[in-house]
């Protein structure tokens, strides 16, 4: 059948034309119900279900299909009818929405039909005369829910199928309804979904849209344009680097400012309207501040704990406590944000902080990374989340508007929160991966042996090897040689590329590469035949033994164990202090971290038991040569690859860096020198005290937190190799590359170096290596801080099984309002604070000299002992405490409480 459609167009020149179009009709479009067999559906066209078994809900218990009209069309869930009258009105809104939609209607999973009614003989009609547009699609939209709904009552089911018409306009429903049709608003419907509450948060900005106004207060100032912020980088005027929040600060920020080696600086950003809406690692433009405005890094701890958006009225209180008087050598470069290059707007995880006000929609959102600002979000469904994990992506920051806003999803467990907020790919392997491993089983072929030498004859745990002509030994450092699996550009060597690295956390692994590698093929089995690499050639052996680390330890120590293997430990033990001592008297630095190890409860799998990791003298002498060889390849590899090769470098720290440990080392009448690696090694050593044994350790903790961050480099495009704690000119990492992708990479060169394999483009292209080890270095800092985080998850885990302990503590650093212990039997660390909101403040006195804090009568200095009482605070969920009491020196006001911090940085 055909008909015509008549319109009038006004053209660009301002006159007015008629437009007639022919409209063809047609009786054999298909209705899209799989059981009807009037319509003769195509095979495999997509349709909807027989039975509808989507969403259960209380309104419509009967199986339905849904006809949404055009407002709502993206709300529903599954056997939906997509009218042709609704398909274009969203082309002629969104073209990104109608692509979404026709990629919804093209999955057969999804159930969606498209029914062409504008060219249906029954559902077709005119536009009336008077009748505007969206009238006439309205009435068109129920002509074809009327039509459907008689027309699935013709079909033989055990029950009649009914047809729900979902519209937020009022006037389209109650037409619907007085026609004898089924129709719902969306809201309503959603609210209905038995199986599917989280759908209700879609709707927390439609059902009001338009209606909520928001603050008239301008907040921030406004973020310049892009191309602005290009010109003034340009000239000089705005300096371009990374945003850095302050973890015990959210009023105080870093900018790192990009540049040559020369012209890194670092800029201090205080305030909230100078931090103007940066997030952490946010790629920001800097103005820099008139002199007279630079400010000091601060060392008070102030967090953000409004209970909601407007809570601000302390705001410019808490910011003079962050200008008090300082001395001029104490100020820094300071500035403001005034624009952003780039966002890490990425999933959030944390808790909702519920609104006091009743029933209402908008609460705070509070993320576990303190670094983060707490988010506007909007839920109906705050009760049901509230104590819950949650995700939470940012949408936006207005001007006026304190918080960010966000939209929230659920969260299933806490070690998906760690690895989320750390950024770690932990996916499963997908099968494109897999399928690039080796099939099983696996053995040796005739064809690799042609390049390898057969050491199958040796003793492999460790070798006793005999004395050379020249009276040196010769010592085996076999290395699993994961680049025989894992070959360059196929699917599995981007995704370990993309990895990095394996991620320990306490009770779970994230491995770099599929478990047939880590575990199977790549590491080390008694009496199994494995391919592995040395720094001068690639080998084949089979491995007599594998020991434990205590295992190894216990045979040096027996007296009564002589064998082949013990025998060849000792000796490898022996050499390895000779090694250590060498290293040493160059300059290599001996730090200290504690490390603690959790004993688990076999059925719960909660920590039963807290200590710090004990280190054994096979622990060191592994890593001698380990170090040995790393830097043996090193050599190696620049020699050949002198612009190419992939290296780790150890920056020496400013002398600014050691400010906090000379400070603290005088305050116990010691000096420490920090003009080389050297100087720093020696006063080390000799900074010790016979009464208080535990002095040398902390210097060293806090020698540690002096030290600036090893990286990976390409040769070719830095000239400082230095590894200043090592105190090595040139060192990589090759040890390890079942676990570090770095690793996977050195393999390869050093494999081209010895004639064991071909090199390829991307092995020789110093900008691509440049930005894996970009990567590499992102990736290997996220997975420090995911495994500090379980370490802090599991401590609180123990101490909320284990209750209230006494334990004695030292003073790490003191702040102006807080001091920082250290436990030394747990390797917990946190803040202690002396002012509590709320409470009366007690009097306090700072010296940055010395330096040293005074409440009231009593003075604390760093390495000070005291005495605390500990146990869980759980009262906030989200940010979980341990709550501290000193318990020597007493007072009645040192009640205090601390974040958990755990282990030290």
């Amino acid at each position: 059948m055909l008909t015509s459609r008549t319109f009038l167009k006004r053209t660009r020149a301002g006159a007015v034309m008629k437009v007639v179009r022919e409209h063809y009709l047609r009786e054999d479009i298909a209705c899209g119900a799989a059981a009807c067999e009037q319509c003769g559906q195509q095979p495999g066209e997509p349709r909807l279900e027989a039975q509808p078994s989507g969403a259960a809900s209380s309104l419509c218990p009967a199986p339905h299909y849904l006809l949404p009209d055009t407002n709502v069309l993206l709300s529903v869930i599954t056997n939906v009818i997509v009218l042709q009258t609704v398909l274009q009105e969203v082309r002629k809104r969104s073209a990104p929405v109608y692509k979404r939609i026709r990629d919804v209607i093209a999955n057969p999973e999804k159930h969606f039909y498209s029914f062409t009614n504008e060219h249906h003989r029954e559902t077709y009609i005119e536009q009336e005369q008077g009748e505007t547009s969206n009238d006439r699609n309205d009435k068109a939209i129920r002509v074809a829910t009327k039509w459907y709904d008689e027309h699935l009552k013709k079909i033989n089911s055990e029950e009649t199928i009914q047809v729900i018409l979902l519209t937020n306009d009022r006037n389209n429903k109650e037409k619907a309804v007085q026609e004898g049709l089924i129709a719902y608003t969306c809201e309503e419907y959603i609210k209905s979904l038995i199986a599917n509450p989280d759908l209700v948060d879609r709707l927390a900005c439609v059902s009001d849209e338009g209606k909520e106004i928001e603050s008239g207060r301008i907040i921030f100032s406004e973020h310049l344009p892009l191309s602005k912020l290009q010109q003034g980088i340009k000239s000089g005027i705005y300096f371009q680097g990374t945003f850095r929040a302050n973890r015990d600060n959210y009023l105080e920020a870093t900018v790192w400012v990009h540049g040559d080696a020369e012209e890194n600086k670092e800029i201090i950003i205080q305030g909230l309207k100078n931090l103007n809406r940066a997030v952490h690692e946010d790629l920001v433009a800097v103005e820099l501040l008139a002199k007279d405005q630079w400010v000091a890094p601060s060392s008070v701890v102030l967090q953000d704990e409004g209970q909601n958006e407007d809570d601000d009225e302390n705001e410019e209180e808490k910011e003079n406590t962050l200008k008090s008087s300082v001395s001029k050598n104490m100020l820094r470069p300071s500035g403001r944000v005034v624009g952003i290059i780039k966002r890490n707007w990425r999933p959030f995880c944390g808790m909702l902080s519920k609104s006091q006000i009743k029933e209402a929609r908008r609460h705070l959102f509070t993320p576990a990374d303190r670094r983060i600002p707490r988010i506007r979000i909007e839920t109906r469904q705050a009760s049901t989340l509230e104590g819950q994990r949650i995700i939470v992506a940012i949408d936006g920051w207005p001007r006026n508007s304190r918080y960010p806003n966000d939209s929230a999803g659920d969260k299933e467990t806490e070690t998906e929160v760690l690895l989320l907020e750390h950024d770690v790919p932990h996916q499963p392997f997908s099968q494109a991966v897999l399928s690039f491993l080796p099939k099983m089983p696996w053995s040796i072929t005739e064809e690799d042996m042609k390049f390898r030498e057969d050491l199958r004859y040796l003793c492999v745990c460790s070798v006793d090897p005999p004395e050379l002509e020249n009276g040196n030994l010769e010592v085996g450092v076999h290395i699993a040689d994961v680049s025989h699996f894992i070959r360059p550009g196929n699917a599995l060597d981007q995704e370990s590329a993309k990895r990095g690295t394996t991620v320990y956390l306490c009770e779970k692994r994230i491995d770099m590469v599929p478990e047939l590698l880590s575990s199977n093929l790549c590491s080390l089995r008694s009496n199994v035949d494995r391919y592995f690499c040395m720094w001068y050639c690639h080998i084949v052996f089979l491995f007599k033994a594998s020991l434990t680390y205590a295992e190894a330890q216990m045979r040096i120590d027996s007296a009564n164990m002589k064998d082949n293997i013990t025998t060849s430990l000792r000796g490898l033990n022996k050499l390895a202090k000779i090694l250590k001592k060498r290293r040493v008297d160059n300059g290599a630095l001996t730090l200290s971290s504690p490390e603690v190890r959790f004993h688990m409860d076999s059925e719960t799998h909660d920590p039963i038991d807290l200590q710090t990791k004990e280190l054994k003298e096979t622990n060191s002498m592994v890593e001698e040569f380990m170090l040995l060889a790393n830097i043996s390849v090193a050599k190696k590899i620049h020699k050949e690859f002198s612009e190419y090769a992939l290296l780790r470098k150890h920056p020496a720290p400013p002398p600014s860096n050691y400010d906090i440990l000379v400070k603290a080392a005088k305050s116990k009448n010691l000096e420490i020198k920090t003009d080389s690696a050297k100087a720093l090694a020696d006063t080390l050593d000799k900074a010790e005290s016979p009464e208080f044994p535990y002095l040398n350790t902390l210097l060293r903790i806090l020698a540690t937190r002096c030290m600036m961050q090893a990286v990976y480099f390409c040769s070719g495009m830095d000239n400082d190799f230095h590894h200043y704690g090592l105190a090595s000119p040139i060192y990589t990492h090759f040890t390890s590359p079942i676990r570090r992708y770095a690793d996977i990479i050195v393999h390869r060169l050093l494999a081209v170096a010895i004639n064991a394999d071909s090199t390829y483009p991307e092995l020789t292209d110093k900008h691509k290596l440049a930005d894996l080890c970009k990567n590499l270095n992102y990736r290997h800092k996220m997975a420090q801080y995911a495994q500090r985080a379980s370490v802090a998850f599991h401590t609180q885990l123990f101490f909320k099984n284990t209750g209230v302990v006494n334990e004695e503590a030292y003073i790490l650093f003191v702040r102006k309002n807080a001091i920082v212990v250290l436990i030394p039997k747990y390797g917990l660390e946190g803040t202690v604070f002396f002012e509590e909101k709320d409470k009366p403040k007690p009097n306090l006195s700072y010296n940055d000299e010395v330096p040293s804090l005074t409440v009231e009568n009593t003075t604390f200095y760093p390495f000070d002992k005291v005495k605390v009482n500990v146990m869980l605070d759980a009262s906030n969920i989200q940010h979980q405490k341990i709550r501290m009491a000193l318990v020597e020196p007493k007072s009645h006001l040192l009640l205090t409480k601390t974040n958990l911090t755990s282990v030290p940085f």
